[in-house]
């Protein structure tokens, strides 16, 4: 089993419009709402991929309610920790015109000490039961960066495989409780070194130094170009064919979901660099967020190009 951890999920709002135009009213021509956060997404893709999944996190309110009723994946398990405060929502407003996205993300109520003892006893609960634990999104207000590394400590001492994705100082935060895999993209990386990054060598050594501080796989998510993973094994880019992007957001979470699959499934670095790479591609070929159709991911298999540097 995986469990997603998501202490900031949201009700993720697609509005589709011909044209984004700022300051006039505009009427959406397709409108659909998905139970979303960063690790929800990566929920419903690993769950959709065939493994079962344990979704976890903090939920409130009404808009709380209404995010349980909208999981609709069968082997996808809600075990979030109530609290107090709504659950946020986020929206993405894809322009047709451009074929680009803009995102509007709620900030998210504040959770206390109490709901986070609440969460860990939660989280101790379902621990055992799990073979790879994903840690994915912002920290809601409330919530210190190192509770990410309190998290991947305990799933470690279970001998459980972790991966984390986020950024700022609870990626940092995170990188020194040794996760078995991160997963940040170009920005991140910049922001987590403040250098000036932009070449594959330039990401092969950040890779090799996160190597060396205890983070087995690094791997950094290029957008359109695939990914490049460092890891003990070597250096190996994936990337996909060329694609008429329907939405983006959710590749990276569904990057997360593959390489959590496979995990789950023992592929080998090869293998589990194709697969994350062609479901994240299949992501990007749906309008629902964190989502995909296995006919996509069938084909991309066959066509993500996988190379050792």
């Amino acid at each position: 089993m995986i469990i997603s951890v998501t202490l900031n999920p949201s009700i993720d709002k697609y509005y589709e419009v011909d044209e984004l135009l700022p300051h006039q009213v505009m009427r959406a021509k397709v409108v659909s709402n998905t139970a979303g956060g960063k690790g929800m997404n990566v929920s419903r893709v690993a769950a959709l991929a065939g493994e079962a999944v344990t979704a976890m996190g903090f939920l409130g309110g009404h808009c709380g309610n209404y995010f349980e009723s909208l999981v609709d994946v069968s082997n996808l398990n809600c075990a979030f920790t109530k609290v107090r405060g709504e659950t946020r929502s986020c929206i993405n407003i894809h322009d047709l015109a451009t074929n680009l996205s803009t995102e509007v993300l709620e900030p998210g109520e504040p959770v206390t000490a109490e709901d986070l003892a609440r969460f860990l006893t939660d989280f101790e609960k379902y621990l055992p039961l799990a073979d790879v634990v994903t840690i994915s999104g912002s920290l809601p207000k409330g919530v210190k960066p190192v509770f990410y590394s309190q998290l991947i400590n305990l799933a470690k001492k279970q001998g459980k495989k972790t991966i984390l994705d986020s950024s700022g100082l609870a990626l940092a935060a995170g990188i020194g409780a040794q996760p078995t895999m991160i997963k940040p993209n170009l920005h991140e990386i910049r922001q987590l070194f403040l250098e000036d990054i932009s070449t594959t060598e330039d990401l092969v050594q950040i890779g090799q130094k996160l190597n060396a501080k205890g983070v087995e796989y690094v791997v950094i998510s290029l957008g359109e170009d695939g990914a490049l993973m460092v890891c003990p094994e070597g250096v190996f880019s994936g990337k996909p064919p060329k694609l008429k992007i329907v939405n983006a957001v959710g590749c990276g979470d569904s990057m997360v979901a593959g390489f959590a699959c496979s995990f789950q499934r023992n592929y080998t670095v090869e293998d589990s660099l194709r697969f994350a790479v062609a479901i994240s591609a299949a992501n990007a070929l749906t309008a629902r967020t964190g989502s995909f159709q296995e006919e996509d991911l069938k084909n991309l298999l066959k066509e993500v190009r996988i190379q050792r540097l």
